[in-house]
């Protein structure tokens, strides 16, 4: 008789797989969750809202699972997701209420799986939201073997008087930008075009282990700034790097001058272009040391960067919002 197993799919490695899920969904808990792992749907109830607008995002980790796969470790990228999702949500204003995790594969092993998922919980709490469900494909003659796909999406709210949205942004005001871990979650194709050797020496460690440091995940400074500061804009420098993402922040009435030399530029950015790039296609391709940037008033600028120091982030002022055509100047 032909059963499923038959056709490539380890019914029983996929119960347990959600067995091992199952702790990792609950160290994530939070007051609104009202289901828990293995139900059909998630349930989130909102508190404490007048107005809520809900907020949703979904992104993957891209080719930099390739690096992962080489490497044999699994749970950063899981952190990444969660980043790729949090950060661009948060750029509203919003709050990161929970999240849910797509993971698919060639053959499912369950070690393998919770793994991934305990770097997606461990992303969930740093970004203060729950993961409140997901989905566990095994899809044999699909992927090759030992690979896998991941993808997130996120939930968030704000109160609809509080979307941050660029409206306010003025001649004058003035941008902070947060440093990034690395590299992040983009630009992977190139890199791994430029990277022949991941056990290549970088600073003492192999250069396939700095590639796959964690994005940063920005929401709890952010949303400590909120307490006390208007943010007028945000940008999430994902691929496109500053030039791509920074005009999305405001209206093309006003041009973003950034100085090139108050970047934050990690060392991996200088490697990587001694393969080989010109420092134009690196701006055009990575976030060059800088992961995420607000735009505010700058009679806020010593608090704002207070804040941020007090949370255990770091960042500087990098620019000015002057009028212009809707373009990122780097000077």
């Amino acid at each position: 008789m032909i059963d499923y197993s038959s056709a490539g799919v380890n019914k029983e490695e996929g119960y347990r797989t959600v067995s091992l899920l199952k702790d990792h969904s609950k160290r994530t808990a939070t007051d609104g969750v009202l289901s828990s792992l293995g139900g059909f749907a998630a349930l989130y109830e909102l508190k404490n809202y007048k107005e809520p607008v809900l907020v949703s995002g979904t992104d993957g980790v891209g080719t930099k699972l390739k690096i992962a796969f080489e490497l044999g470790i699994y749970d950063t990228v899981g952190i990444d997701c969660v980043a790729m999702c949090a950060n661009d949500i948060l750029c509203h204003g919003a709050k990161p209420l929970f999240f849910l995790d797509y993971l698919a594969c060639g053959k499912l092993k369950a070690e393998e799986a919770a793994s991934i998922v305990k770097g997606i919980a461990d992303g969930c709490i740093e970004a203060g939201c729950a993961l409140t469900g997901g989905e566990t494909a095994e899809m044999p003659g699909f992927y090759s073997k030992g690979e896998y796909d991941i993808a997130g999406f996120a939930v968030g709210a704000v109160e609809k008087s509080s979307i941050i949205d660029g409206r306010s942004i003025a001649e004058g005001d003035i941008l902070i930008g947060f440093d990034s871990s690395g590299v992040h979650s983009n630009g992977f194709s190139l890199v791994r075009k430029l990277v022949e050797n991941l056990d290549e020496d970088f600073f003492g460690n192999s250069i396939g282990m700095e590639l796959l440091k964690p994005t940063t995940i920005y929401v709890k400074p952010v949303l400590k700034i909120l307490e006390k500061i208007k943010i007028k804009g945000m940008a999430h420098i994902t691929g496109g790097g500053l030039y791509e993402n920074v005009p999305r922040m405001f209206s093309s009435e006003y041009d973003a001058f950034i100085d090139k030399k108050r970047l934050n530029r990690n060392p991996v950015f200088d490697y990587l272009m001694d393969k080989g790039v010109d420092e134009d296609e690196m701006f055009h391709t990575f976030n060059m040391g800088t992961g995420f940037v607000i735009c505010i008033d700058p009679s806020d600028e010593k608090e704002t960067l207070e804040v941020i120091d007090k949370a255990g982030f770091s960042a500087r002022t990098i620019g000015v919002i002057r009028k212009g055509s809707g373009n990122l100047c780097l000077e």
